[in-house]
């Protein structure tokens, strides 16, 4: 894959170097540090106000080795990588029976007694859709799963990778054990091992016997961060703006498509509103920090900010394909605002989903407190191929379909940040 290096272009500009410069940006890491300080340096140069650092801290689990193998009955290597959160196996690695589920619900519905003292295995098949609904789909084999399997006594957890694609590459992503449960080694395996596993489970007249290595570890509590910049709006009565994306990566890939083509985006957008006439509210651009691994960044931006007056939130975070849908959450009174906002979106291909903006992690506080939401929803048919992969790299980024991307998203500011018009916050249901 091969796209011809465009010039003058900020969103391109601000990938290219955050990936170049400084590449996996794991939450709490000292790659995230230097990414924040080359963020304020980068913000500074474009010509955003009021740019800084908001600094919290966060529990921090760092990778190590990572191998297994099918000792019995058909020996053969495996290629896998270690979940967020995942504990280690003993130094020597874990050996133990497999027993395979088709689906998390068949997993939950299994007597304890067959899942104790054995790796679990749920295998499922992902699919490919425009809108990625595929991943809250099958997300909770990865969020959950692990947990589910250790409260149940096993000793360990493969998944079929959470993607769409058939890479020997595994997908890695965080997972979450409950309170008072001690976490067990969990990976994911790539899709084409779990799908010979699957083969080997129905093959096999003995047990299939699986030796696996993992050597991740928590490291304690650091320090993590926000980074914040702002296009001053020339009526500070008006409220303000809210957009950006994640800063945060995994370390498998340099983070391209998630999320450093989205912040570049969201700031690209920002800086041509900045670069013109000056809007009447405030858009604050922010880069959150540790997404990845639990929103840390978003709920420490939400308790220093949650009384400042936001009146409408965005984020982009579904790599860097075009822009094809477009939809929003406001009150009703706002209605006229948000038709406007349709017939524009409309002009410049884009279609309207009515009464489907949900946000993302980052935002999902505001979202929840009632602030008005706008959804700019990319194709993502071909993200979850290089979802927390080796593959998201600079290259997977075609420019004009991120320049696209920020076409889109000037629309967006310009109806936004050029009225004063209130925006309510719309009622929660309790």
């Amino acid at each position: 894959m091969a796209f011809d290096t465009p010039k003058n272009s900020v969103a391109w500009d601000i990938v290219e170097g955050l990936t170049t410069e400084i590449g996996p940006r794991l939450p709490g890491s000292d790659d995230e540090a230097r990414a924040r300080e080359w963020a304020v340096i980068k913000l500074k140069s474009l010509g955003f106000r009021n740019v800084h650092i908001e600094t919290y801290d966060m529990p921090v689990w760092v990778r190590g080795e990572e191998s297994a193998e099918v000792v019995s009955p058909f020996k053969q290597k495996l290629i896998l990588t270690a979940l967020g959160n995942s504990a280690a196996t003993p130094k020597d690695g874990l050996s133990a029976t497999v027993i395979g589920f088709n689906s998390l619900e068949d997993l939950k519905a299994a007597p304890d007694a067959m899942v104790k003292g054995k790796i679990v295995f749920v295998s499922h098949k992902m699919t490919a859709t425009q809108d990625g609904s595929g991943y809250g789909a099958y997300g909770p084999a990865r969020f959950i799963g692990p947990n589910i399997a250790a409260k149940k006594g096993a000793v360990g957890y493969l998944l079929r990778s959470l993607g769409t694609n058939n890479h020997r590459v595994a997908h890695t992503g965080v997972t979450r054990f409950e309170d008072g449960v001690s976490p067990i080694p969990s990976a994911a395996l790539t899709v084409p091992d779990a799908e010979n596993l699957e083969r080997m489970l129905a093959r096999a007249k003995a047990p299939l016997i699986i030796h696996m290595t993992l050597s991740p570890k928590q490291t304690g509590i650091h320090q993590s961060g926000n980074v914040v910049a702002e296009v001053p709006g020339s009526d500070p009565n008006a409220g303000m703006v809210v957009i950006g994306g994640h800063l945060d990566s995994w370390d498998l890939g340099t983070g391209a498509i998630d999320d450093a083509s989205g912040l570049a985006i969201t700031t690209a957008a920002a800086k041509r509103i900045m670069d013109g006439q000056q809007p009447k509210r405030t858009i604050r651009v922010v880069w959150w920090g540790s997404e990845e691994v639990g929103g840390f960044g978003s709920d420490a931006y939400y308790k220093t900010h949650k009384d400042d007056k936001v009146v409408a939130v965005a984020e982009s975070d579904s790599g860097a394909d075009k822009v094809w849908a477009f939809s929003y959450k406001l009150p009703e009174t706002n209605k006229p605002l948000g038709d406007k906002m349709v017939t524009d979106f409309n002009k410049a291909g884009i279609i309207y989903q009515a009464n489907n903006a949900h946000g993302g992690a980052d935002i999902e506080h505001f979202v929840e407190s009632g602030v008005a939401v706008f959804d700019l929803k990319q194709d993502a048919t071909h993200y979850f191929d290089l979802h927390h992969t080796p593959d998201d790299t600079l290259d997977k980024i075609n420019p004009l379909m991120l320049e696209q991307n920020v076409d889109a998203w000037e629309i967006l500011l310009k109806n936004l940040s050029s009225t004063t018009e209130d925006i309510g916050l719309i009622p929660q249901k309790k």
